[in-house]
């Protein structure tokens, strides 16, 4: 999977699974944008790459604010020139039962997770239409494919991610555009860290593989998605999840 020549790029790649998913795209040749809202843990990563050779350049980018994706979207095209790959990565949760979720937690969770993807294909549609080539990859999950008690507004945005998909990949298809999403099972993520060591074991029980899934995993996914053998693969959910879910 060789993206030399290619420029991606990745929100929320401060840390977790857009970190390992800028390392790989990084790794595979191409130049990376990296966005979240760490500045800081940012330009580590930056220099992470730069270090073994490859090229990045940080852009602090809250995707919850639309000024702030269309500042930071005009600045990666104008250091690169261009955008070939774009990984909307960047999720938050605000989890909590129905009856009690506050509006607030919803519009948060609908606002980062699934607004923001809208917000930034929008932004680098025009690059990928002129130079007739573009990989839009989708950060879904496995409870936006089975739901999930205490993430309705998390469910609902994950959900909304695999239609967006959909219709991303219909609508540009033939300008030689894809558009995909990855749905990861439960990942070994600071996140999953916080799970208590019953809801761990319960969660391996239900995992054909046996184990928790690495952001490494998912970031060989996106790495495949985003690469020319996947050039005949469009509006398709690739399941990362162990077998935790199957069909």
């Amino acid at each position: 999977m060789n993206l030399s020549g290619r420029v991606a790029l990745v929100t929320g790649a401060s840390q977790g699974i857009g970190r390992a998913c800028a390392l790989k795209l990084a790794e595979a040749g191409a130049a990376v944008a990296l966005a979240a809202r760490s500045q800081e843990k940012l330009e580590e990563l930056a220099r992470a790459i730069t270090a073994k050779g490859g090229q990045a350049a940080s852009f602090a980018m809250d995707v919850g604010d639309e000024q702030q994706i269309k500042a930071g979207c005009k600045a990666a095209l104008e250091k690169f020139g261009k955008i070939d790959i774009l990984l909307n990565n960047a999720g938050i949760t605000r989890d909590q039962l129905v009856m009690r979720l506050k509006r607030s937690d919803w519009d948060a969770v609908l606002a980062t997770n699934l607004t923001s993807a809208y917000l930034c294909i929008q932004q680098v549609i025009g690059s990928m239409l002129r130079h007739r080539w573009g990989r839009i990859v989708n950060m879904t999950s496995i409870f936006g494919e089975m739901g999930q008690a205490g993430q309705a507004n998390y469910a609902s945005s994950k959900a909304g991610l695999i239609g967006l998909t959909m219709a991303i990949a219909r609508e540009v298809g033939s300008r030689n555009i894809t558009c995909n999403a990855v749905a990861p099972g439960f990942i070994e993520t600071a996140m999953t860290a916080a799970l208590s060591e019953d809801l761990r074991q319960d969660a391996l029980k239900n995992i054909p593989l046996g184990r928790l899934g690495t952001s490494e995993d998912v970031a060989h996914a996106v790495a495949f998605l985003a690469s020319e053998e996947a050039s005949y693969i469009t509006g398709h959910v690739l399941n990362v999840n162990g077998g935790m879910l199957m069909g």
